[in-house]
């Protein structure tokens, strides 16, 4: 009997070393488990989601002047690094190395303007002698019309038009003068002679009087019509030459002076000086390079961003740049423009974003890389979970928080907007001040959650 309570007390001494043993393993095993797990608070903060690129920088407008014609450099007004204002000369030609159709065109230029001088004064003198015309006719027109007014018809030719009583008066001095010659031989007593002459003095008194009522009435239209026509001469020339002449001769004097500027470079829009490229006593030819101009008022950088992202770019946005080439600085800029049309390039479709920078230094440089990230998004104050907490489990995202006695609990989560570290948590079980694990047990991810982790959060 002694024995057994012997036997009793050695394998209850073995069970509690055993169970405290495989207690201190498992406690070890916990430990060892949380030391390599990585974990981040849960807090409520600012979020800004960004689309990110690449791009080049590049003034807002760039020039790159050629010659158009051959000839020897006379003079190089500008040197790398001067301001010029657009239409400013830059280089000259020696006009005696010319071609000679440059060197003819100044000749053509002094003609054509001539030519035009003498159009505007051809236009005011006939404008004036239009005038005075109008003057003289108005005058015409007015006496005509008295004279007409004051003319006394023959009763015999009332009611009827000037041209309807000047045929029937010449006919009746027709039949006059026929009957008339038929016994003007008689002595000049006769009765019948007597008569018929005086019918025939009558008849050619009354044709006369017909006639000077067509003179009159003519007078007034030719008067009439004179004073229109100067009219129309007046209208015609009131507001100078006619803008065909104008335009035909402006396009020689334009066609000249194109050529005489072959011989010039000036600046096409205002900037600064990024390139000379000749000197004084250079032969120069059609196409050669000679001065480069940059608009360097406005640096703009263009980046190639993918399909999936760009309708979530707009104009005005905001964006971050940073350069390789310059250190420890981020610069600001805006999106000015998205490009409505894609880019395929083996087989990727990309859309080009320009931005503008809005503070750009003496640092900054055309040419330079920049890397862009548009601000698509921005939110305040919302609850935030790194993404690399983040996992997919039977179809839903879930997070891993990790417990005061050190067990995991699962808390599914509803996410919104994300940027490329953190997602807003918008609903499920996570709150402030949570411990997520950012890198939860393989197993976890692929089985999902042991049997001994909580889901009823």
């Amino acid at each position: 009997m002694k024995k057994r309570w012997i036997y009793i007390l050695i394998l209850l001494v073995v069970v509690i070393a055993g169970g405290m043993g495989f207690r201190q393993w498992q406690m070890s095993r916990q430990a060892t488990r949380l030391a390599v797990f990585q974990t981040e608070i849960v807090t409520r903060g600012e979020l800004i989601a960004t689309v990110g690129g690449t791009g080049t920088v590049h003034a807002n407008q760039t020039a790159v002047l050629t010659w158009q014609t051959s000839g020897t450099v006379e003079s190089v007004l500008v040197q790398v690094g001067d301001s010029v204002r657009e239409g400013q000369e830059l280089a000259t030609l020696k006009r005696e190395s010319l071609p000679q159709a440059v060197i003819l065109a100044q000749a053509e230029l002094t003609e054509a303007r001539k030519a035009l001088d003498e159009l505007y004064t051809n236009a005011e003198t006939a404008k004036t002698n239009a005038l005075q015309a109008i003057a003289r006719y108005a005058d015409a027109v007015r006496d005509a019309q008295y004279r007409l007014d004051n003319f006394t018809v023959p009763s015999n030719q009332a009611g009827m038009d000037a041209i309807e009583a000047l045929d029937k008066m010449k006919a009746n001095l027709d039949a006059a003068r026929q009957a008339f010659e038929a016994v003007k031989n008689r002595p000049l007593e006769d009765p019948l002679r007597k008569e018929l002459k005086e019918k025939l003095d009558t008849a050619q008194s009354d044709y006369n009087a017909a006639v000077r009522r067509v003179e009159l009435e003519y007078n007034l239209q030719v008067a009439i019509s004179n004073l229109e026509k100067a009219r129309q001469d007046y209208e015609k020339w009131k507001d100078g030459p006619s803008p065909e002449d104008i335009a035909a001769i402006e396009a020689r004097i334009a066609a000249a002076q194109a050529t005489l500027n072959l011989a010039h470079l000036t600046a096409p829009f205002s900037g600064t000086v990024t390139e000379v490229k000749i000197k004084p006593g250079d032969q120069v030819s059609p196409g050669s390079v000679a001065i480069r101009i940059d608009d360097l008022s406005s640096l703009l950088v263009d980046v190639r961003i993918s399909e999936v992202d760009v309708n979530r770019i707009q104009v005005g946005q905001d964006a971050n740049l940073v350069f390789d080439a310059i250190l420890n600085k981020t610069y600001q800029g805006k999106v000015k423009e998205v490009s409505p049309v894609g880019t395929v390039t083996q087989g990727v479709v990309d859309f080009i974003v320009t931005i503008e920078l809005t503070n750009a230094d003496q640092e900054v440089k055309p040419g330079m890389t920049a890397a862009v990230n548009i601000v698509v998004n921005q939110l305040n104050d919302v609850l935030l979970v790194p993404n690399r907490a983040v996992r997919l489990s039977g179809g839903e995202r879930i997070v891993y928080v990790l417990q005061r006695n050190g067990q995991y609990e699962a808390v599914p989560v509803t996410l919104g907007a994300s940027s490329e570290t953190y997602s807003e948590v918008i609903d499920g079980g996570l709150k402030e001040g949570d411990e997520v694990i950012l890198n939860p047990p393989t197993v976890f991810e692929q089985d999902g959650p042991p049997p001994w982790v909580n889901r009823n959060r």
